[in-house]
């Protein structure tokens, strides 16, 4: 083998070793990119997770906790009628029907207000506390606190039972037992059935 043969096969393999290093460090730039990609992947996935846990999470502490006690009631016809008039419903307290043009506020009442007028707060959504004239004051402060946002809390002298919950086409009535008013029943309900109605308007109050 002469000098210029070996020196061109020193000179090859020179350039072989060369290309092998570069393609090593592309393979292993490569394979680090995909390391970076991956990592980043795994950080959304487990945060969505996190996210996905959470709301279940959230789902299970504010949702209803308690059995469902009310019933369904038929759903009546809806029109406006002239303030006065008085409409007859297919339960007591109403839950659907012909009502009032003008809701009232959403908010705690001492007085009664017609059942026609509640029951277009019942169309928009809210739900509907309404409690026998000689309730105790202690139950009463306990239903006034949850009167606001989608819930109006009113005296009414026709209910048959102590309280009576009314949303757009749902009925629960009870008597107050000796421990006083089952809360989480009322929550519950509120919970279930609020902005159901077939038009839904947040109307907002203020207690008095």
């Amino acid at each position: 083998m002469s000098d210029q043969d070996s020196e061109q096969i020193k000179s090859v393999s020179y350039e072989e070793r060369q290309n092998q290093k570069k393609t090593a460090r592309e393979t292993e730039s490569l394979k680090a990119r995909h390391r970076r990609v991956f990592k980043k992947a795994g950080y959304w996935i487990v945060g969505l997770a996190i996210v996905v846990w959470g709301g279940w999470l959230l789902i299970g502490s504010t949702g209803p906790k308690g059995p469902d006690y009310s019933q369904a009631i038929p759903v009546l016809e809806r029109t406006h009628v002239a303030d006065g008039t008085t409409v007859s419903y297919n339960s007591n307290p109403p839950t659907s029907g012909n009502h009032y043009a003008v809701p009232a506020t959403v908010r705690f009442y001492y007085k009664e207000l017609p059942d026609e007028q509640l029951v277009h707060n019942l169309e928009h959504g809210h739900i509907w506390i309404s409690y026998k004239l000689d309730l105790p004051v202690e139950a009463i402060k306990v239903l006034k606190g949850f009167s606001g946002g989608n819930v109006i809390v009113t005296p009414r002298a026709k209910n048959d039972t102590d309280i009576a919950l009314a949303a757009w086409g749902r009925l629960d009535k009870f008597n107050i037992e000796v421990n006083g008013i089952d809360k989480q029943r009322v929550k519950d309900f509120i919970s279930r059935y609020q902005n159901k109605g077939p038009e839904n308007i947040s109307i907002q109050g203020h207690l008095r």
